[in-house]
C-alpha cells in the first residue's frame, strides 16, 4: 500500500503562495495610510470659519428649490466636518477607554470590578442628552477648568461609547477558548505577554463589527449636542438655516445626505477591516 503524501501546510507552501503580512503589502497598507492620514487631518485641521449667509432666502409656500439648497451646501459642509471631526475624535477615546473598562471589570478584585461594574451600568443606563448637561454644568461649576462646546462634546460622547464598546470587548475576550489562556500558563508567559500577544488579538477582531455600529451610531448622537451645549454641528446648522429662511426640507434633506457621506464608508472601511483581519487569521 502506497503511503499518502504529507500534508503541505500554510507555512511550507511556496513562496508564491504565503500569506504576506498586511504592512509588506502595499494593496494593503495603502489604504490603512489613507484612513490614518484622513483621521490626521480630521484630529488636526480646525473647520473653516463662517457664517450662514445668502441671498437665495425662499418663501415658506414653496416648493423645494435647487438653487437654495445648493447655496445652503457651504454652510451645512462645515456643520458636517464639525460633526465628523467631533466623532472621530470621541472615538478615539472610545476605543482606548472601553478595552480599559474591560479589563478592569475583569479584574480579580472586588474594590477594583464593583466600581468598573457600576460606572459603565450608570452611563448605559442614563440618556446621553442628561450627560451632556450634566457635564456642562460639572465644568462650570468647577473653577479653573474651562473647555469649549467641541470639547464637551468629544469627552462626553467618547466615555458614553467606551462604556458600551467595554461590555462589547468582554465578550470577545471571553470568545478567547480557553485552551489559549492554559497554553499560555503553560509555556509560563508574562500577564503582559498573554494579553498582548495571545488575548487582545483574538477578541478584538470578533467584535469588530459590533464596534463599526458604535461609529455610526455616535456619528448619529453627536447633533444632539448642538441644542445642548451650542456646538455647530450639521443639525444645528440645519435648524439655524429654517429658523432664518423659514425652509425646512432643503436644509434636513441635506443634512440627512450629509449624514449617508459620511457614515457609509466608515461603515464599509469597518467590513473591509473586518474582511482583511478575518484573510489574516486563515
Amino acid at each position: 500500500m502506497t503511503a499518502a503524501p504529507p500534508s503541505t501546510s500554510i507555512s511550507e507552501a511556496p513562496a508564491g503562495g504565503r500569506h504576506r503580512r498586511w504592512y509588506r503589502d502595499p494593496g494593503r497598507l495603502v489604504p490603512v495610510l489613507l484612513v490614518l492620514l484622513g483621521f490626521a487631518v480630521l484630529a488636526s485641521v480646525e473647520a473653516p470659519r463662517g457664517r450662514f449667509r445668502t441671498d437665495v432666502i425662499a418663501g415658506r409656500d414653496e416648493a423645494f428649490s435647487f438653487e437654495f439648497a445648493v447655496s445652503i451646501i457651504a454652510p451645512l459642509g462645515r456643520g458636517l466636518y464639525t460633526t465628523a471631526r467631533a466623532t472621530v475624535l470621541a472615538f478615539t477615546i472610545t476605543l482606548v477607554l472601553g478595552l480599559v473598562l474591560a479589563l478592569l471589570r475583569r479584574s480579580g478584585s472586588r474594590l477594583v470590578r464593583w466600581p468598573a461594574a457600576f460606572v459603565i451600568e450608570f452611563i448605559r443606563s442614563t440618556p446621553i442628552l442628561v450627560q451632556f448637561i450634566f457635564f456642562q454644568q460639572l465644568v462650570r461649576a468647577i473653577d479653573g477648568v474651562s473647555l469649549g462646546a467641541v470639547q464637551i462634546l468629544i469627552l462626553v460622547l467618547g466615555v458614553h461609547y467606551a462604556t458600551y464598546a467595554s461590555e462589547a470587548y468582554r465578550a470577545g475576550i471571553d470568545s478567547v477558548p480557553k485552551g489559549q489562556w492554559e497554553a499560555a500558563i503553560a509555556l509560563n508567559l508574562s500577564p503582559l505577554t498573554t494579553w498582548t500577544r495571545i488575548v487582545i488579538p483574538q477578541a478584538v477582531p470578533n467584535v469588530l463589527p459590533t464596534l463599526g455600529n458604535y461609529l455610526v451610531a455616535a456619528l448619529k448622537d453627536a447633533p444632539i449636542a448642538g441644542p445642548v451645549l451650542g456646538v455647530p454641528g450639521i443639525l444645528f446648522a440645519a435648524t439655524a438655516i429654517r429658523g432664518d429662511t423659514f425652509r425646512q426640507v432643503e436644509p434636513f434633506l441635506l443634512a440627512g445626505a450629509g449624514f449617508l457621506l459620511v457614515s457609509l464608508p466608515a461603515a464599509w472601511l469597518v467590513r473591509r477591516l473586518e474582511a482583511r483581519v478575518a484573510y489574516e487569521r486563515t
